[in-house]
């Protein structure tokens, strides 16, 4: 796992340094804040961020895991694999591994989503029909010069992953470094 020490972050102020201040004002319900207007919404609605990538690899990969030695979790697995081929023929839908591959210590399928409507629209589906399956999701982030693709890649599956149900243990090996 690396170390999270080891990376710099930019500020996520960045762009709004010389913003107001913001109100301590609440809304209606007491509870939520009322935010700064804003002239149209976030790029974010359009075009994933820099530096996730909007080429063919797409922004983000979706692990669905199960394991193999389990015949309802094998099953199910297969269903919702073939459901979303369905539901969403323009996601990138891969194969459907019976076995573990690369760093994912049993089995799964991935899918490749490449823009953020189409990321809210599958994550938000896939939070209510993964039944009893874990999901990785992770971003795909352009190499820059001076990076280590292997280094961006264990970040990628690391520090910026997202999961929804049990935490699988991925096996870094393959992100170790390449001579």
């Amino acid at each position: 796992m690396p170390n999270p020490w080891d990376h710099k972050y930019p500020s996520p102020l960045a762009g709004f340094e010389d913003a107001p201040p913001l109100s301590d004002e609440t809304n209606e319900d007491g509870k939520s804040l009322v935010n700064p207007k804003r002239d149209g919404l976030s790029d974010a609605y359009h075009r994933f961020t820099t530096p996730l990538r909007s080429d063919r690899r797409g922004g983000f990969d979706v692990h669905i895991y199960y394991f193999q030695q389990n015949p309802e979790q094998a099953t199910y697995a297969r269903q919702l694999w073939e459901r979303i081929r369905r539901e969403f023929p323009e996601l990138r839908v891969y194969k459907f591994w019976d076995r573990p591959v690369g760093p994912h210590p049993v089995a799964m399928f991935e899918i490749n989503v490449f823009t953020p409507a189409q990321f809210g629209a599958f994550v938000a589906w896939l939070s209510v029909w993964r039944g009893p399956l874990s999901a990785l999701v992770h971003p795909n982030t352009v190499v820059e010069e001076g990076q280590a693709a292997n280094e961006v890649e264990l970040r990628d599956h690391t520090d910026r992953a997202i999961w929804m149900g049990e935490r699988v243990p991925l096996d870094w090996a393959p992100f170790g470094p390449r001579a």
